[in-house]
């Protein structure tokens, strides 16, 4: 045999042995195939390595998603949900199916037409397989977004769909202008920006939290869902998000007590204004700040 039919033959095998492996089974009853599709306009799978803002609503995502409410909607009153997931050739998407990232198997990301209110939402199954169920109050009027995020067992890379569904009466009009410090449950929430956000380039940001007065007070800092905070970046037409984890993933070793600060990273394609949520845990209750920013061209 020639060097040259060598390398071919190598070759062939090595592929061979990839699409094999890819196709192994997972635990799950999808494989890598299911969440592939043709065309133009796919929603790419996500490195988590690699933040950056995701447009989930212009893209065709592979896994298809229906929303269904036990009533009506309506301000300040829970509501029960079933989220339905499926593939695009029509197969469940089961616990089975997902892996568990960021100590849970789908996150829910919902937000109002104002961006206003914004929920962290995590589901269980429910009775038929490819249904996840939960509990929103929503306090807010006008059609809210609900973005999915999920990671499948089969691909082990982070995907994305979304679905709506609208809370009766009028859409309350909130101008905002930027802002890079809020004040809730006593401390001082400061994001720390770049000199220019611009869009199309990797930005560092910095949540920093310390008590208002001069006496420094401890910040009771505790982990939630496997991290110290995190950060969830919306444009105001809400055509996706970017959804950030801090630097600091050594959960044992704990940023400094009096004044903690975490360290993200995040890409963001397109100028214009976003609102940034930072949710964190304070002896186990959850709190939520939002800042606005500019996104420089």
């Amino acid at each position: 045999m020639t060097q040259r039919n060598q390398i071919i033959l190598i070759t062939a095998v090595a592929l061979a042995l990839y699409v094999g492996v890819r196709l192994l089974p997972t635990g799950s009853n999808l494989n890598h195939m299911d969440f592939r599709m043709e065309g133009k306009g796919v929603l790419e799978f996500c490195d988590p390595a690699n933040p950056q803002f995701i447009p989930v609503v212009a893209a065709r995502s592979p896994v298809a998603t229906s929303l269904q409410a036990d009533r009506e909607p309506a301000r300040d009153q829970p509501v029960a949900f079933t989220l339905t997931l499926r593939t695009a050739s029509g197969k469940p998407v089961a616990p089975e199916d997902l892996l568990v990232a960021h100590t849970r198997k789908l996150h829910l990301l919902i937000v109002d037409p104002t961006l206003e209110d914004y929920q962290h939402v995590h589901p269980v199954p429910g009775r038929r397989p490819g249904e996840w169920v939960f509990t929103l109050t929503p306090v807010r009027a006008g059609r809210y977004r609900v973005f999915a995020d999920f990671t499948p067992a089969a691909t082990q890379r982070g995907l994305y769909a979304s679905a709506d569904f609208t809370v009766p009466g009028p859409v309350a009009t909130v101008v905002r202008e930027p802002n890079t410090l809020v004040q809730l449950a006593g401390f001082n929430f400061r994001l720390i920006l770049p000199d220019t956000f611009r869009a199309g380039r990797t930005a560092d940001l910095k949540l920093r939290i310390e008590s208002p007065g001069r006496e420094k007070i401890r910040v009771p800092l505790q982990p939630v869902m496997g991290a110290f905070a995190h950060l969830v970046a919306f444009d105001e037409a809400r055509s996706g998000f970017a959804h950030l984890h801090p630097a600091e993933t050594d959960l044992t070793k704990p940023p400094d007590a009096l004044r903690p600060e975490l360290n993200f990273k995040v890409t963001i394609p397109v100028p214009g204004r976003f609102v940034i949520w930072a949710q964190v845990s304070l002896e186990g209750r959850e709190i939520f700040a939002p800042f606005w920013v500019d996104v420089a061209p």
